[in-house]
C-alpha cells in the first residue's frame, strides 16, 4: 500500500487582507457582535409571509443551516407583527423586523423580542417625530436598529433637491437620521445607504464612512436575478471590504435567501475575511484538458457537499498547470490520457483510470476530513 504522508490537521490561520478593518463602533444584534473586530456578518431575509410562522421558522432554519448570522423578516401589516413573539423565540439566530409605513410595529417588534428593527426613515409616516420614543424604547429593552435608507424610498424633500437618489442624498438623509438619536443618547444602531448600482452604493458608502463611526451594513439593493445580483454584489461588496468597509452584508438576489447566504460567504473568505472552507479548484474550459473537467468537478462537488472543513481539492484536466495545483492543494488529482494522478499534500499517492477518480478523491478526502475538528457549517465551492 502506498506511503501517505502525514497531512497538517486543524484549521488554517487566515491569511492578511488587503487592508485594515475601518473602526467603527461595535453594536449587538441579539448574541451577533456587529462592527469594531467583530468577524463580518452575513444576513438574509425570509421570503415566506411573516404570518405563516411555520414555514418562516423552516425558511429561518435552513438559513442557519447555510451559515446565515442574521435574518430579516417583513413586517407589512399588523397580523405579521402580531406573528413576531413566536418567530423571535424560535428563531435560533437573531430576527430583525422589517417595518415600513407604520411605526407602530417598530413598538410591537421591540416588545415582540427581535434582536433589532430595521427602519426606513423614508416611508414612515412622520419617523422624525417618533425618534425619542423609538430610542427610549429600544433602550430599555437591549434593542438595536438599522436605518436603512434606500434609493426607492427617500424622502421627498431630497429627491427635490439633488434630482435623484445620488449619493449625497442617500448619506444625507442616514447623517441627520443618525444626529437624532444621538441627540436622544441612543448609538446602538447601524447604517446602510442601499442603491440598485454599484457605483453609485460604493460612494455613498465611502462618503458615510467618513462621517462618523458609525457600524455599516452593505447592502446592493434589488441586485437582480442570481447572476447578475451575485456580480453586481460581489463588485460593490469586493471593493468596500477590501478597503476595510463594511460590518455586516446581505446580498440581494431573486433567488432563495439560502444562495444569498452561500454568495455572501464565498465573498467574505475570498477576501480572507472568512476562514476557507472546503473549496474546490478545477480548471476552466480549455482546450489542452484530456478529461472532462466540468463532469469531474461536479460530481466531487457533489460527493464533498457534506464537509464542512477547512481543506481544498484540485480537480486539474492537463498536464500544464495540473500537477503544481494539485501540489499545491491537501488533496488534488492531475489528468490525462485516460488517468489521474492521486496528491495528498504534495506528493503523489497513487495513479488511478479516469473512472475512478471521483470515488477515490471522495475517500481520501473524507479520510482527511475524519481526522480534522469541525468547524461551521459550510458547502464545497467549484472555482473555475
Amino acid at each position: 500500500m502506498a506511503h501517505v504522508p502525514a497531512v497538517n490537521l486543524g484549521m488554517p490561520k487566515v491569511p492578511e487582507t488587503l487592508a485594515p478593518r475601518r473602526k467603527s463602533r461595535k453594536i449587538k444584534v441579539g448574541n451577533v457582535e456587529v462592527g469594531g473586530d467583530a468577524p463580518v456578518s452575513v444576513q438574509s431575509m425570509t421570503t415566506t409571509p411573516t404570518t405563516d410562522i411555520n414555514a418562516t421558522l423552516q425558511q429561518i432554519a435552513e438559513l442557519t443551516a447555510s451559515g446565515c448570522d442574521i435574518v430579516r423578516v417583513a413586517v407589512p401589516s399588523r397580523d405579521d407583527a402580531e406573528a413576531l413573539p413566536i418567530i423571535a423565540k424560535k428563531s435560533q439566530i437573531p430576527v430583525i423586523a422589517d417595518i415600513h409605513f407604520q411605526p407602530a410595529y417598530v413598538f410591537k417588534a421591540i416588545d415582540a423580542g427581535c434582536a433589532a428593527v430595521r427602519v426606513n426613515p423614508g416611508n414612515i409616516r412622520k419617523f422624525d417625530d417618533k425618534v425619542g420614543e423609538i430610542a427610549k424604547a429600544a433602550k430599555d429593552a437591549g434593542v438595536s436598529l438599522r436605518i436603512g435608507v434606500n434609493a426607492g424610498s427617500l424622502e421627498p424633500s431630497l429627491l427635490q433637491k439633488y434630482g435623484k437618489p445620488t449619493a449625497e442624498a442617500l448619506v444625507e438623509s442616514a447623517v441627520w437620521e443618525a444626529s437624532l438619536f444621538e441627540e436622544h443618547d441612543f448609538h446602538d444602531f447601524k447604517i446602510s445607504v442601499k442603491h440598485n448600482d454599484p457605483i453609485v452604493m460604493v460612494k455613498a458608502y465611502r462618503m458615510l464612512a467618513e462621517r462618523g463611526d458609525w457600524p455599516l451594513h452593505l447592502g446592493v439593493t434589488e441586485a437582480g436575478p442570481a447572476f447578475q445580483g451575485t456580480i453586481k454584489s460581489a463588485t460593490a461588496f469586493g471593493i468596500l471590504l477590501a478597503e476595510g468597509i463594511g460590518d455586516t452584508i446581505r446580498v440581494s438576489l431573486s433567488a432563495p435567501p439560502a444562495e444569498e447566504v452561500k454568495v455572501g460567504l464565498q465573498i467574505l473568505q475570498s477576501l480572507n475575511l472568512r476562514e476557507r472552507r472546503l473549496e474546490i479548484v478545477s480548471c476552466p474550459s480549455c482546450g489542452r484538458a484530456q478529461v472532462d473537467v466540468y463532469t469531474l468537478a461536479e460530481n466531487v462537488t457533489e460527493g464533498l457537499k457534506h464537509l464542512t472543513v477547512p481543506i481544498r481539492v484540485a480537480v486539474m484536466g492537463c498536464v500544464v498547470n495540473g500537477p503544481g495545483e494539485a501540489r499545491e492543494a491537501d488533496l488534488g488529482v492531475a489528468s490525462g490520457n485516460g488517468k489521474g494522478q492521486i496528491f495528498v499534500k504534495g506528493e503523489v499517492i497513487k495513479t488511478v483510470p479516469e473512472s475512478e477518480i471521483v470515488e477515490t478523491l471522495i475517500q481520501e478526502a473524507n479520510r482527511i476530513a475524519a481526522e480534522m475538528p469541525t468547524s461551521a457549517t459550510g458547502t464545497p465551492e467549484v472555482i473555475v
